[in-house]
């Protein structure tokens, strides 16, 4: 059965930084591309990053580059997203997806399967 496990969520201020981990189990991580999205209260789901399980590339969304960085421990299939100078519009619920391909993809739709989320507030 594959589960993917968000965590690491909470409030900070902004400014602040946040890690938050995605456990993965049940699939071949190297076989994979995991992302992670975001969803503010009436908007709609947005990408914010994506690493290839296989081949470590990554990929970030305009509004979070050189502020979150996405890594994974393929030993442990475990991602990460760290999230530094964290800002009020970064307010959301997270969530890491797996994509059953090698190549990152931006569209949520493409996506196989989907963790429960994690609670990120940024308070200004």
């Amino acid at each position: 059965e594959v589960q993917l496990q968000a965590s690491g969520g909470g409030l900070v201020q902004a400014g602040g930084f946040l890690r938050l981990s995605c456990a993965a189990s049940g699939f071949t991580f190297n076989d994979y591309a995991i992302g992670w999205f975001r969803q503010a209260p009436g908007k709609e789901r947005e990408w914010v990053s994506c690493i290839s399980g296989r081949f470590g590339t990554t990929y970030y969304a305009d509004s979070v580059k050189g502020r979150f960085t996405i890594s994974s421990d393929n030993a442990k299939n475990t991602v990460y997203l760290q999230m530094n100078g964290l800002k009020p519009e970064d307010t959301a619920v997270y969530y890491c997806a797996a994509d059953r391909t090698v190549w990152c993809r931006r569209v949520h739709w493409e996506y196989d399967y989907w963790g429960q989320g994690t609670q990120v507030t940024v308070s200004s």
